[in-house]
C-alpha cells in the first residue's frame, strides 16, 4: 500500500477513535481513561512488533533513535492526556477539528525542524485546515 492509503487509514481509524473514546471517558477520570487505552495500544503494538519482526529488528536502533522514539512517546501521551480532557468537557464534533490543527502546526515544524520545503499549496491548504478548524469549533 501507498503512504496515501495508510494516511486514509489513519484518519479513519482517528475518526472512529474519537467517537468511541467520547462513549468512553463519559462519567469516568480523564486520566485512568487515558492509561486505559494507551495499556490497549501498548499490548496490541508489541504483539504485532513482535509477530512482524525481522531478525536482529532491535540492533538497528541507536541512542539517537531511542531518545527521539521516547521523547515522541511523551509528547503522545501528553497529547492523548489532553484530547480526553477536551472530549469529556466538549462536544467531539469539536474538540476533533481542534486536535487537528496539529497537521497545520506539522506544517510548519516540518519546515523549521526538518528542511522540508514550504510551498504555497501547503500554505494554503494549512491556513484553510486552521480556517475549518476554527469554523467547525465556532459553530
Amino acid at each position: 500500500m501507498t503512504w496515501f492509503t495508510w494516511a486514509l487509514l489513519s484518519a479513519f481509524f482517528a475518526a472512529v477513535t474519537a467517537i468511541l473514546a467520547k462513549l468512553g471517558v463519559a462519567g469516568v477520570d480523564a486520566n485512568l481513561a487515558t492509561a486505559v487505552r494507551t495499556s490497549v495500544v501498548v499490548g496490541f503494538t508489541w504483539l504485532l512488533a513482535l509477530l512482524t519482526r525481522q531478525p536482529n529488528a532491535f540492533q538497528l536502533f541507536s541512542g539517537r533513535t531511542w531518545l527521539f522514539l521516547a521523547l515522541s512517546g511523551l509528547a503522545t501521551g501528553l497529547s492523548w492526556l489532553c484530547y480526553f480532557h477536551a472530549l469529556q468537557v466538549g462536544p467531539a464534533s469539536r474538540v476533533a477539528p481542534i486536535d487537528k490543527l496539529s497537521v497545520a502546526l506539522v506544517i510548519v515544524f516540518g519546515a523549521l525542524f526538518l528542511g522540508e520545503g514550504l510551498s504555497w499549496g501547503k500554505g494554503i491548504g494549512g491556513l484553510l485546515i486552521v480556517a475549518g478548524a476554527i469554523t467547525i469549533a465556532l459553530d
